[in-house]
């Protein structure tokens, strides 16, 4: 009896593999995700210091008169904080997926190969020198900083005979982010005014951001969006050698350059909103690959989604665990992420996807 070579023989008979088995779960995978998202923004809309019942929250969600105490809080604290959570969680879950997807590097994440501290110090310079507190203006100099970090990081790691690898891309990274951050805390510690703006800010928090902050952030993020997802084809066959894809009709340069510009604008602009949130881009592509396995057309978007929810679940977190005062984010996210982040690194063959 012959068999095709997809399929295999059982009991004497072909079996042909169901073609729609991965993608169907996928698409399950994907619905969850939605779903985990949506009960995330719920629970940041519903949950807060100050305790509402259910039917108070939805009341005050349609309330028409935006000046009692309810429709304040629902409407204009917990409704804009849960959009920009969204935003900012999506931005740096797809910023963690692509910056893993180029550098082949399972520790690459924004905020250690550099992306965050080059903003940060951009930020806190404007700040310092040019006194310019409003995100219009700080979200630019974020943009410059976090290209200007990411450039430096592939120069340095590309340095030598044996170019970019991950090695040395992670220690490129981790050098260059320790020069940075110690030169934003030397700017820091000798101003008191720059301290003063500055300190909230660094932690990485969603408190205190109305809905003006997440409409200015907003485009950029949605253009980083749209070269995040048109960039993941492109990583599929980066992934296969940088040969492979020249021969299959990949232009190296231009899958570069796209997927440089989609982590400048995510992570930038996540970065200029709410300062600097660490361990979303560390986290969730992992937990995605884990569920999707490794096309980048599905795991940018998940990443997209999980990176949402993780961040309102630990914002929620930290409403309830400090009651009546709450955990900035940055905070409860770098509790979860820690331990993480030790047992990926003594994971046998940490540094290769």
């Amino acid at each position: 009896m012959t068999t095709t070579a997809d399929a295999p023989v059982r009991n004497g008979a072909s079996v042909r593999p169901s073609a729609g088995g991965p993608r169907a779960r996928r698409l399950l995978v994907l619905l969850a995700l939605l779903g985990l998202v949506a009960a995330a923004a719920l629970a940041s809309v519903a949950v807060g210091t100050r305790s509402l019942a259910p039917g108070e929250v939805w009341r005050a969600l349609f309330d028409s008169d935006p000046t009692s105490e309810a429709a304040v809080i629902v409407q204009q604290l917990r409704v804009p904080r849960t959009l920009l959570g969204l935003m900012v969680g999506a931005a740096l879950g797809m910023s963690g997926a692509l910056m893993q997807g180029h550098t082949r590097n399972p520790l690459g994440d924004p905020g250690l190969l550099g992306v965050t501290a080059g903003a940060s110090l951009a930020v806190v310079v404007a700040i310092a020198f040019l006194d310019i507190t409003s995100v219009p203006g700080t979200v630019w100099f974020a943009f410059a900083g976090a290209l200007a970090g990411t450039v430096l990081v592939y120069a340095i790691g590309s340095a030598g005979r044996g170019g970019a690898t991950p090695i040395t891309l992670a220690l490129a990274g981790a050098a260059l982010s320790a020069l940075l951050y110690a030169l934003v805390r030397a700017i820091v510690v000798s101003d008191t005014d720059t301290l003063d703006s500055f300190r909230f800010w660094q932690v990485g928090a969603l408190a205190g951001r109305g809905a003006e902050v997440a409409w200015q952030v907003a485009p950029f993020m949605a253009v980083g969006l749209v070269l995040a997802l048109a960039n993941a084809p492109a990583l599929n066959l980066l992934g296969l050698g940088e040969d492979v894809a020249r021969g299959l009709g990949q232009r190296i340069w231009l899958a570069r350059v796209v997927g440089l510009a989609a982590i400048t604008l995510l992570c930038g602009a996540a970065t200029a909103a709410c300062g600097p949130i660490a361990f979303v881009g560390l986290v969730v592509p992992h937990v995605v690959r884990a569920l999707t396995g490794p096309d980048h057309r599905w795991l940018v978007p998940c990443s997209a989604l999980l990176g949402a929810a993780l961040l309102l679940v630990a914002d929620v977190l930290g409403r309830v665990l400090a009651r009546p005062g709450e955990l900035q984010v940055g905070i409860v996210l770098a509790l979860i992420g820690a331990p993480f982040f030790v047992a990926l690194v003594r994971r046998r063959r940490t540094m290769a996807l």
